[in-house]
């Protein structure tokens, strides 16, 4: 395993068992906290009507037009919420407070929704961006702050826009998409899910499941040696482990996993990490994403089935390891959106530090 030295922030451990110190938590706020109200350079997903409705980010999206895409703004919000929660001595936390809640008043999501309530925008953020606004949702509904329950609050109607765009679309979805970007079925139904579970939305959980269920239940034999793609930053594999370990009982799940991923059951089982050539390209440096993904569903598979799945530690650990020196390499290719990507894998690694 490689050991590197970044800005004295980061400490290479070969199973990083050291929690996240205030020093890396701040560091890591520091990314988001950059970009979350710089609106250029900018990727709009939008579809244009006609044009009149041509206009800058800001305009169209005034809660989340910063970090590039309004994806990566919404997880940039939940990033820095994330570390509010569990570093109250946080670097600069008025002033992170200060943006979030300017971003987060209930006129800017007013926006949000109606930009989202277009007839021909249905599908805008399907269902990657919907998942992660989900995520904010749940963290600050989750936070013991004022401001993060008066945004809580604020958020809520775009949150349950969500939910509904979910209940419909899913039903019509008659095909997983196992792309490893943003279009991730498996990707999208599990962080659905952990919002479902914690609102205890039978409705939405009911939904979820029997989708889940119709759309992955009789896959096999899943070829882990097909990935990664050129621009993975989602593993396809599992990423759909993912979501059957949430929505299966856990004997029919260990069942179906040894029919759709028999390799991960093997003691010798190994599995290199995906490599960037490039880190100033947008899209190849997605793969550091893919290696993130990797590790935080494989901690999440062993934190809950220890004595099948002890010997991924080390290779849970090997993808997050190798991956976490780039969130801080000076490139906003990756430095936009990758610390939020950090942040999940280093959550499920430490599944105590997980918001009750």
């Amino acid at each position: 395993m490689r050991c590197f030295t970044i800005s004295l922030l980061f400490i290479c451990s070969s199973l990083f068992s050291q929690e996240l110190s205030v020093a890396q938590a701040n560091h890591l706020a520091s990314l988001p906290l950059k970009c979350l109200q710089q609106e250029y350079p900018n990727k709009l997903q939008q579809l244009l009507a006609n044009s009149t409705e041509i206009a800058p980010p800001q305009q169209l999206h005034p809660s989340f037009y910063g970090c590039f895409d309004w994806h990566s703004s919404v997880h940039g919000h939940w990033s820095l919420v994330y570390l509010l929660n569990r570093f109250p001595d946080l670097s600069h936390r008025e002033a992170i407070i200060n943006k979030l809640q300017t971003n987060l008043s209930q006129k800017n999501i007013q926006l949000e929704i109606e930009y989202l309530s277009k007839p021909h925008e249905k599908s805008f953020e399907r269902t990657y961006g919907w998942a992660w606004l989900l995520q904010l949702q749940m963290e600050l509904a989750s936070s013991q702050d004022k401001y993060a329950k008066d945004l809580a609050q604020n958020l809520q109607p775009l949150s349950d826009l969500i939910v509904n765009r979910y209940m419909d679309f899913l039903p019509k979805l008659l095909y997983s998409v196992r792309a490893g970007t943003h279009t991730n079925t498996a990707f999208g139904l599990s962080l659905a899910w952990d919002y479902a579970v914690f609102t205890n939305n039978q409705p939405f959980q009911n939904c979820l499941r029997e989708n889940a269920l119709r759309l992955f239940l009789k896959d096999e034999n899943c070829p882990f040696n097909w990935e990664p793609s050129g621009t993975d930053f989602l593993s396809p594999c599992m990423e759909e482990i993912g979501i059957m370990q949430r929505v299966l009982p856990p004997a029919d799940f260990l069942k179906w996993l040894k029919t759709f991923a028999p390799l991960l059951f093997d003691p010798k089982f190994t599995w290199e990490v995906a490599k960037v050539s490039d880190r100033t390209d947008g899209h190849l440096v997605h793969l550091d994403g893919l290696n993130f993904s990797r590790s935080w569903n494989l901690f999440h598979l062993i934190h809950q089935y220890p004595k099948p799945f002890s010997h991924l530690v080390p290779l849970a650990n090997y993808h997050l390891n190798y991956s976490l020196p780039s969130v801080v390499d000076g490139n906003y290719e990756g430095e936009h959106w990758l610390a939020s990507f950090a942040l999940k894998a280093f959550e499920e690694s430490h599944p105590s530090k997980k918001m009750k």
